[in-house]
């Protein structure tokens, strides 16, 4: 018996992953290709993340692709998946957004996270003072840069453009923290399930349980941003997911470097605590053929109620990740391009 296709929007989170061998503009250059794409498909959002320090992610400067994105698409919502605000002074991140929204107004998201992004060495690095990359200080600079564009509370600081041209607004999360928040200001949240899936459920029950509606939101909306690698089969989307787990053990293993290709990933000699570090990864998330990766995301629909799936996919060939994406639409939510 076939699985229902998959109902609730559909969006993208891109790092710009780099392989190995690639420059950064190449990598920077297969997110372009794959924004039109995702569009053309019918995919409601496509976001870029901030990330410093990792050779394997080209994604450092958001709102600087995101301009270049938006020049290269027409219709799909482009958005930071986010912005590390720690990293940044709430006036710089008013002016960069609000100019974003001034230039193509009603497309921007500006998705907020607060952890850094990135070690604490580059977060110092940054920042260039440790005041405001403590979690205590977020829901203040928070509120700065909320008031930069609402002007609610006018003071001697004009963010221009920003006041008046507020893109749509989101917190991020891997956690319990940000959820809470998100539900107490009423704005969406978006959850990263790709690499905190054992809170999930939690996090996004704490978003629903202290929900407070809002100018923004009348309900609550959350998102879960979840890695998918479809192929026309499970063995060759366990193939093409290999470089991205072989990637991030090597992060967290402090040993950074661009993906791998498959068949070195294949190759390489995991001893039994990296198979299992490489097995938590993967639990919760989707890889397989259209019909195994149905059955994952409609489970995971089933256990969070998101209102909207954000896929990532992390594989090391561009056509492979487009590839992807294509099955996902067609096969997998029946046809996005019908639903948009």
């Amino acid at each position: 018996m076939a699985t229902a296709v998959i109902d609730v929007p559909m969006s993208v989170l891109d790092l710009a992953p780099v392989a190995r061998g690639a420059s950064a503009g190449e990598a920077l250059q297969a997110t372009t290709e794959l924004a039109r794409r995702t569009e053309e498909l019918g995919y409601r959002r496509f976001w870029v993340a901030e990330h410093h320090n990792m050779p394997a992610i080209a994604s450092s400067a958001p709102a600087v692709l995101l301009a270049h994105l938006a020049a290269h698409t027409s219709t799909i919502r482009l958005g930071s998946g986010g912005v590390m605000l720690p990293n940044h002074a709430p006036l710089v991140v008013a002016e960069q957004f609000g100019t974003l929204e001034a230039l193509h107004p009603g497309r921007i998201d500006l998705g907020i996270g607060r952890a850094p992004g990135t070690d604490q060495v580059t977060a110092l690095a940054l920042r260039r003072t440790m005041e405001g990359l403590s979690a205590e200080g977020f829901p203040r600079e928070l509120a700065d840069l909320m008031n930069y564009f609402s002007g609610d509370e006018p003071g001697e600081i004009t963010a221009t453009p920003g006041l008046g041209q507020s893109p749509a607004v989101w917190l991020l999360g891997s956690s319990g923290f940000s959820a809470q928040l998100a539900g107490l200001l009423g704005l969406p949240f978006s959850f990263a399930h790709h690499f905190s899936a054992q809170h999930t459920l939690p996090a996004l029950e704490l978003y629903r349980q202290n929900f407070r509606p809002s100018r923004w939101l009348e309900q609550p909306y959350a998102m879960v941003a979840v890695n998918v690698v479809c192929a026309e089969t499970d063995e060759r989307a366990e193939w093409l997911a290999g470089p991205s787990a072989l990637s991030f053990l090597k992060l967290r293993s402090g040993r950074p470097e661009p993906l791998a290709p498959p068949e070195e990933a294949a190759a390489y000699p995991y001893n039994e605590f990296e198979r299992e570090f490489v097995r938590q990864r993967r639990d919760g998330q989707a890889m397989g053929s259209p019909e195994t990766v149905r059955r994952q995301l409609g489970d995971l629909l089933a256990r969070t109620g998101a209102d909207e799936l954000m896929v990532t996919t992390m594989v090391y060939d561009v056509a492979d990740r487009v590839r992807s994406f294509e099955l996902v639409a067609d096969e997998v939510a029946g046809g996005l391009r019908r639903n948009a």
